[in-house]
């Protein structure tokens, strides 16, 4: 299954603005929910459906990440995922798209089905916690992204993770990509 609209307009919990439902938006919106009122995340440096953009081959393609958090200063914190399956099957296209985020990757990875939750470092992939209890607070989250930090990669490396997110973009066929027709 993937995301297809359902023809109505919601108000988006973060920004305030209308848009448009999904049949994965409900999930999302309940994920900033979480982060905003359970976790403490000020909604400012929270950035839903943001897309990280990267060229393989002269091609331009977007990675979109559910729910990206940054620090006040605008660095890169935490990519949320949501995934309609086996949260462990989406773990690695999940770290492909915090690594080749620039200028700064992220360095923690969130991967949720809305059931289940694995958190991990992006740069070398160790799982750091399951469940929702998982996600850092506020107050807790700058000082795990920084034991987690690393370089952006470059070159090869770099080249690497795109054609791996490229590769598992798509396999979820012509429609997946954006809003199905169907």
């Amino acid at each position: 299954m993937h995301e297809v609209s359902l023809n109505r307009v919601i108000t988006d919990y973060i920004s305030g603005q209308e848009i448009m439902d999904t049949t994965y938006e409900d999930l999302r919106q309940a994920l900033a929910r979480m982060l905003v009122e359970d976790r403490k995340y000020p909604k400012a440096v929270i950035r839903p459906k943001y897309e990280a953009t990267y060229e393989v081959g002269g091609v331009q393609k977007a990675a979109r990440i559910d729910i990206a958090v940054f620090s006040e200063k605008g660095d890169p914190l935490l990519a949320l995922f949501f995934c309609p399956g086996e949260v462990g099957t989406f773990v690695r296209e999940s770290l492909a798209v915090a690594r080749i985020h620039l200028p700064a990757p992220f360095p923690l990875v969130a991967v949720t089905d809305s059931m289940d939750l694995q958190l991990h470092a992006a740069g070398n992939g160790r799982l750091l916690g399951e469940g929702f209890h998982a996600v850092p607070l506020w107050e807790d989250l700058a000082a795990l992204a920084d034991q987690n930090t690393f370089a952006p990669l470059a070159g090869e490396r770099l080249d690497r993770e795109r054609r791996i997110h490229m590769a598992y973009d798509g396999l979820g066929g012509p429609c997946c990509g954006g809003e199905c027709s169907l």
